[in-house]
């Protein structure tokens, strides 16, 4: 597994991640906001609590998560479109 080991949270909704390889990105997440318990995290400082859950993925206090694998595709493809 490719855990998240440190992250940054950026303007923009974006997060900067490196994950256990060594890999390191920044990735947009406002995409990901649009529903369900997700729309919460479009208030500011409701998406800057967040933290590395034990899976390695990103956690925020309100339940929403992202796993490492899903972190890391979205990684490839904004590399991808850029």
């Amino acid at each position: 597994m490719n855990a998240v080991t440190v992250y940054k949270i950026l303007d923009g909704f974006r997060v900067w991640v490196r994950f256990s390889d060594g890999y390191e990105c920044t990735i947009h997440l406002k995409p990901l906001l649009n529903k369900g318990i997700g729309k919460e995290l479009l208030e500011i400082t409701a998406f800057q609590k967040v933290s590395i859950e034990s899976g390695g993925g990103l956690a925020w206090e309100n339940g929403f998560d992202i796993c490492p694998n899903t972190l890391r595709e979205l990684a490839s493809h904004e590399a991808r479109v850029a």
